[in-house]
């Protein structure tokens, strides 16, 4: 197997750990961005009042609604971005990358992931929101959450927030070019212990999010069942920024931002540092499994 797929498949045990460490911080950031009326007894005040207010209506298992969904995508999706970002680096086949060549390398493998993956972050959109929206709704799983949207707006609801999940490929893009570029800076100087690899990881993903955040909230509503009422329907990404302004204020484009940047930084830390530590593990496995001639990478 190629340097590619090893790099992949750490890239998956990676994304699963850090996802099921931190998917609370996600399900209490993703119902802060659908959140549209912050007036009524059960909207969330902040973070910490969403907490509060889930489990004391569905218990600590509320915290972790659509968490299998997650963890398949969060694996797929990791799989799909290491693969095509290693594949894209071999095709340019340098030891050090400029920046445009880096960020090139990202958009590549940000747009295939978004493409392969967007019907299970839709999924997974919807379960973890489902209860804010509708507070009487009997909880829905994966297939059951797949089986209503094709039956209320048929397979074309799997794409809904496509186009602002393939803008904020631009996240990716920022992430993976801070992190090669400072890891490259200390490389010169030393070697990078799994440590460094955690605060890299943080670095990157607070650039990445800290300016992409709007864009996620967009995303976040886009994936939703669209509303009837035209002021809640977004049939553009502009048309979202426009209408969530006019509407809810500035404001509205960073609700959940606090979480988020939380859960976003330790998510990123605990993926880079897992990835590195089990890229040389999977190799090994893959050579005594004889599936990969024995070589360091």
């Amino acid at each position: 197997m190629s340097d590619s797929t090893v790099h992949a498949i750490a890239g998956a045990g990676g994304g699963f750990i850090s996802m099921a460490l931190t998917y609370p911080l996600i399900t209490v950031s993703s119902r802060m961005q659908v959140q549209k009326d912050k007036t009524s007894k059960e909207s969330y005040k902040s973070g910490t009042d969403a907490v509060k207010k889930i489990i004391a209506k569905e218990g600590v298992s509320g915290l972790y609604s659509g968490l299998d969904s997650a963890l398949f995508g969060i694996t797929l999706t990791n799989y799909c971005y290491y693969y095509f970002y290693e594949f894209t680096k071999g095709i340019i086949n340098k030891a050090q990358m400029s920046t445009i060549e880096s960020m090139s390398a990202g958009a590549v493998a940000g747009a295939a992931t978004v493409l392969i993956t967007n019907p299970i972050w839709v999924i997974n959109t919807r379960i973890a929101t489902r209860n804010a929206s509708a507070p009487n709704a009997r909880p829905l799983g994966t297939i059951e959450t797949a089986t209503q949207m094709i039956k209320d707006g048929g397979l074309k609801s799997f794409w809904q927030g496509v186009m602002p999940a393939l803008v904020l490929v631009a996240n990716p893009i920022i992430q993976y070019t801070v992190f090669e570029k400072i890891k490259a800076k200390i490389a010169k100087t030393r070697s990078l212990t799994s440590f460094d690899f955690f605060i890299l990881g943080a670095i990157s993903k607070l650039a990445a999010t800290s300016i992409t955040y709007p864009y996620i909230v967009v995303k976040s509503r886009m994936q939703l069942k669209q509303s009837d009422d035209a002021k809640e329907r977004y049939s553009s990404i502009m048309d979202g920024f426009r209408k969530i302004v006019k509407y809810e204020g500035v404001a509205g484009l960073y609700k959940g931002i606090s979480s988020k940047i939380v859960q976003s930084i330790l998510t990123a830390s605990f993926l880079f540092m897992v990835q590195a530590s089990l890229v040389q593990y999977v190799a090994r496995l893959l050579s005594v499994l004889g599936l990969r001639a024995q070589k360091r990478i």
